[in-house]
């Protein structure tokens, strides 16, 4: 017999999600959300999918947006709420999605943060106290890697000229060339790295101890250095979007460079092209930051 109770619903659809190999970031966001959302639901007396309306996903988006949540964020929100009533359809568990009659509430969306060479410069210089630090910053600086897959990087994926890059998420599996001074900064870190691995795959990044470095200790590691130079409002996703905008400023090919940072669409890329103020060089290559 269907069990139709919303809680044992958003169970599924969290070890749904663990099995897509999403991000422990991702599911955590996902679960927050919908346990909001669930709870507000709990105060119409409603527990079962079937009794949910249209009516109460609007009422719970107008309700973040009078208790002061910003458009953004409620938008984020109705965004979870319609992956989780996907998945149940997907599921056959619901034949309707009622979400999809919801308007995003209309926000400006800010432009993706690009690092002056002033400041990521100063963050590899103060990342160069640590050769591990040093290495996860060069490489999301100059390959413009996700932090998911930074993390899920194994030695087997290095190459004598290139990285091995493991589907994660959206993102599909790709080989993005190296330059000298990524390769460099990994050769450093492995005269440092731990011999006494407790893991069996063999992870590239790894703690004092042999763990794997989780993506919540490469953004620590990551914030840390922001703190020490200064960058405020800074996040590691900012390292990709600095990558993309420094190689179509200098001419790669919008194509390309969407290819290596694993957009599955072109506008995703394309979307930068209004933060380059500059003439651009025509370049058939990746550039060097």
């Amino acid at each position: 017999m269907e069990n139709y109770l919303l809680p044992s619903l958003l169970k599924r659809f969290l070890d749904f999600l663990k099995d897509q190999e999403r991000s422990d970031f991702t599911r955590v966001a996902y679960k927050k959300d919908l346990e909001q959302f669930i709870g507000y639901l709990s105060t119409k007396e409603k527990s079962d999918i079937r009794e949910v309306k249209k009516e109460d996903i609007e009422g719970f988006i107008n309700k973040l947006l009078a208790e002061n949540y910003t458009k953004k964020s409620a938008s984020r929100k109705l965004n979870s709420i319609r992956s989780f009533y996907r998945y149940l359809k997907n599921e056959k568990i619901i034949e309707q999605n009622p979400s999809l009659d919801i308007s995003h509430p209309k926000y400006m969306q800010s432009p993706p943060r690009i690092f002056s060479k002033l400041e990521y410069r100063a963050l590899r210089d103060v990342a160069k106290e640590d050769p591990r630090t040093y290495a996860l910053v060069e490489i999301l600086l100059q390959t413009g890697l996700k932090i998911g897959e930074l993390a899920n990087l194994r030695f087997s994926d290095i190459k004598e000229e290139s990285l091995y890059i493991r589907s994660y998420g959206k993102s599909p599996a790709r080989s993005i060339p190296l330059n000298k001074s990524t390769k460099q900064a990994i050769e450093d870190y492995l005269k440092i790295r731990p011999s006494d691995r407790k893991n069996g795959e063999d992870f590239l990044f790894i703690t004092r101890t042999g763990r794997p470095l989780l993506i919540r200790n490469i953004r620590q590691i990551i914030a840390r250095c922001f703190r020490e130079v200064g960058i405020e409002n800074a996040t590691v996703n900012d390292l990709r979007n600095t990558f993309i905008a420094y190689q179509l400023k200098n001419g790669v090919p919008i194509d390309y460079v969407a290819k290596i940072v694993g957009h599955r669409r072109l506008s995703s890329t394309e979307r930068f092209l209004s933060l380059i103020k500059e003439g651009v060089e025509k370049k058939g290559r990746l550039g060097e930051l």
